[in-house]
């Protein structure tokens, strides 16, 4: 098939990266075309969608009662079909500058512990949003090559992607993923631990976006050379009207300690159960961390006093999965390897 010809028909093709919090769309010859958060927000009158992506993130926690925002996806896998269908649909014609009858290729990125029945729903809602032909690719091994990690030759590479459902962690060799794990703590959890925190330590309840902005802000997984504080706003539980607090990085740090520990251990347990010739690789060249979590700060540097091992901080983190992913639209070769059936 010679290349003019492949390039036509690859044209029209997508790389998603479809996450529990953010959605990326990679169009081949034009780049990441899609960045959005993964909700969708509707009316329940109606069933119509009002919003999705960034303008429903908006709405988290804001909306009368017969407006919902939904996260249709749930530990990096979809629970609610109806919604990711509408979702991935928006997403793909966002994409292709809402030109109707475009029915592209597409290469999704999924955990790699998906089980057959959860393959099958990100297929179904990949074909209903008029997809061609679907492939499924592995998000470790995505980020792995979107981190530029040298994984066709015969050496042990290990990556951690932390996104917001899940933590991926893969040692990967020959194009194959010799070791891979998923655990469902990541980006979401370090949230929801810093509101049970603030709630219990200060009485005050505060909404997923401010545990968010609290966690990107000050978070950190080892102490900082310098203090940061944050004022945070929310209601009282004891007076129940709304209230100001300053908090501290220390005391964020204490609330995320626990899902820091966990994600710590899933890179340790990968270590023990990495074949022996692979492990000597990884000492050398030492793990990769990528996704939205690994921008906590410090964390490289926690994994690396716990290890022993180097660490580093792919250079885009948020985007190496969808970045792999798109790579693989030109690289049918690669695309066929490492596509998961």
């Amino acid at each position: 098939m010679g290349w003019r010809v492949f390039l036509s028909v690859f044209s029209n093709d997508l790389a998603i990266d479809l996450g529990t919090a953010n959605t990326l769309v990679y169009a081949k010859g034009k780049g990441i075309v899609v960045c959005e958060p993964s909700i969708v927000a509707v009316n329940q009158k109606t069933g119509k969608v009002e919003a999705v992506g960034r303008a429903a993130k908006e709405m988290l926690g804001r909306t009368p009662g017969n407006i919902v925002a939904i996260k249709p996806m749930q530990d990096g896998v979809i629970a609610d079909f109806e919604h990711t269908e509408k979702m991935l649909d928006y997403f793909i014609k966002t994409a292709h500058n809402r030109s109707l009858g475009v029915r592209p290729r597409i290469v999704i990125g999924v955990p790699s512990e998906i089980t057959q029945v959860e393959k099958r729903a990100v297929r179904d809602s990949a074909y209903r949003a008029k997809a061609t032909e679907v492939f499924l690719v592995e998000q470790a091994m995505a980020a792995a090559i979107g981190a530029g990690l040298p994984i066709m030759e015969p050496t042990g590479n290990m990556i951690m992607e932390i996104g917001g459902g899940t933590t991926e962690v893969a040692v990967i060799s020959m194009a194959g993923i010799v070791y891979s794990r998923t655990v469902k703590v990541a980006g979401n959890e370090m949230d929801e631990a810093i509101t049970q925190y603030i709630k219990r330590k200060h009485n005050l309840l505060v909404g997923e976006r401010t545990a968010e902005q609290v966690k990107i802000r000050i978070g950190s997984a080892y102490p900082l050379e310098e203090e940061l504080t944050m004022e945070i706003k929310g209601r009282d539980l004891v007076d129940g009207i709304p209230k100001t607090i300053t908090v501290t990085d220390s005391e964020i740090r204490e609330a995320l300690s626990e899902v820091v520990s966990t994600i710590v251990d899933a890179a340790r347990v990968a270590l023990e159960q990495t074949p022996p010739e692979l492990s000597a690789d990884i000492v050398d060249r030492g793990i990769v961390i990528s996704g939205g979590g690994s921008m906590l700060r410090n964390l490289d540097k926690r994994l690396r006093e716990e290890t022993g091992l180097p660490v580093s901080v792919a250079d885009d983190p948020l985007t190496s999965v969808v970045i792999g992913i798109g790579r693989m639209l030109s690289d049918i070769g690669l695309l066929r390897k490492v596509s998961i059936e």
